[in-house]
Parts: C-alpha cells; structure tokens; sequence
C-alpha cells in the first residue's frame, strides 16, 4: 500500500514539472507561430548552392 502512495506523488510531481515548463515556454512565446511551420513547405525558397570545387589535374 506505501508504494501506491509514493507512485501517486510521483505522478503529481512529474504533472505539475510539466505544467510549470508549458506555462513557462508559454509566457515566453514558444506557441504563438503555429501557423508558418505548416505553411512553410508551401512557399517558394532560394537555395544557395556553393560551387563545385574544381579538382586540380595534373
């Protein structure tokens, strides 16, 4: 019976870790783009490519 008490601690404290980190990266302003990351594949991007590098023959 004493490890059910110390699972459900264990349990509550692993939850409440988790909803201080979420409440943190919330106020911070980790969730506020939600919409560009689905978007982004959609548009059109550059892609810099470097030159080859030319091998010396000699």
């Amino acid at each position: 019976m004493d490890i059910l008490y110390l699972m459900i601690l264990c349990s509550v404290t692993l939850a409440v870790i988790f909803l201080i980190i979420f409440i943190v990266n919330a106020k911070r302003g980790q969730f506020e783009d939600d919409e560009s990351p689905a978007v982004r594949i959609l548009l059109d991007s550059e892609i810099i490519q470097d030159e080859p590098e030319k091998e010396d023959k000699k």
